[in-house]
């Protein structure tokens, strides 16, 4: 299990520093988000002022681009960081897709991301090995690599894709297709296991895969001070009250209070949501321990789930640097 962490949502100007820093306490890998800023800038940067540090997307919305840009753009940042690059995809939601991207929402979520990682593959595939690019499929027909456009061979060219998700569709297409998987930081050790890793097998069995195949990516909760305590169960209540995480809490008995939340929600209601997470939905969905047992809990509690381990507390260089660096050894060393 390795220890990675998460490029918090900053100017461009600071990614050097965050990235060396990061590096330096040991971090196995750093992943950016696309949430306040572009998911792959940051990359360049990230290749750019490391050595060892893997590091990828968590995610990129895939929805908002077309398979061409994202192949292209992966293509020269596995180059760049010789082989260090790893592409995360995620769909988003409807509503983002539509009314923040201004792109089209597909019929089957799971048809179109399937199309897109196979037409960036055959992208790949025409520039390292000189295949005839043809794809025709429900979404995309992509026929046309002159050797103008042509981006050549690189040293690297196996660049792994990570996809995300919630439910057992698309935990089944990471089984069938992908090198890695990341599940959202709104999760239970049972979620995981009876949804997500359920799913990941069955695609796996479906194309004659192993689990080594495939690397799991959690973000998990932690709390080791009753601020960090409150903090996640703010973020647990917002998480819990998105109708698309509703299956998380039906899976534990608990749709009745999300359905409240999601109405506190509605109406805005934010500072009285935390009130209904119980102490008993906190313990399932984030590990509460002390920095001392905080390694040997997480490792407990995601043994035999993640190959890969990012807190949702971020990384602050400066900030607890010894703590972090003894903590990343526990896991990378």
């Amino acid at each position: 299990m390795k220890l990675d962490a998460a490029l918090p949502p900053v100017q461009l100007k600071d990614v050097p520093a965050i990235a060396k820093a990061t590096q330096e306490i040991g971090f196995d890998a750093l992943w950016t988000q696309e949430t306040q800023h572009d998911p792959f800038l940051p990359c360049t940067l990230i290749a750019e002022h490391t050595s060892l540090l893997n590091f990828g997307t968590a995610i990129a919305v895939s929805f908002a681009r077309s398979p061409a840009n994202l192949a292209y753009t992966a293509w020269d940042l596995a180059a760049q960081s010789n082989g260090r690059f790893m592409l995360g995809l995620g769909t988003q939601v409807k509503a983002h897709v539509e009314r923040r991207f201004g792109m089209t929402w597909p019929e089957s979520v799971t048809g179109k991301l399937r199309e897109q990682i196979q037409v960036i593959r055959a992208f790949w595939d025409s520039w390292q090995n000189g295949t005839k690019l043809n794809f025709r499929g429900e979404y995309y027909k992509i026929t046309l690599m002159s050797p103008f456009f042509n981006a050549g061979a690189i040293e690297n060219p196996n660049i792994p894709i990570y996809i995300a998700g919630v439910n057992t569709k698309l935990a089944k297409l990471a089984g069938e297709m992908c090198e890695g998987f990341h599940t959202h930081p709104f999760h239970s050790a049972k979620y995981l296991n009876e949804v997500i890793l359920s799913g990941i097998e069955e695609g796996l069995q479906k194309e004659n895969r192993k689990r080594k195949d495939i690397s799991v990516s959690v973000t998990a909760f932690v709390a080791t001070t009753p601020e960090e305590e409150a903090f996640a169960r703010m973020q647990i209540a917002f998480y819990a009250s998105t109708p698309s995480y509703k299956a998380v809490m039906d899976l534990h008995g608990w749709g009745e209070t999300a359905e409240k939340l999601s109405g506190f929600a509605a109406k805005g209601e934010w500072f009285e949501m935390p009130m209904l997470i119980t102490d008993e939905m906190l313990s399932e969905f984030c590990l509460m321990t002390s920095q001392e047992n905080l390694a040997n809990d997480l490792k407990k509690k995601y043994e035999g789930i993640a190959d890969r381990l990012t807190l949702y507390t971020p990384f602050v260089p400066k900030e607890k640097d010894e703590w972090w660096k003894k903590l990343a050894k526990k896991f990378n060393s």
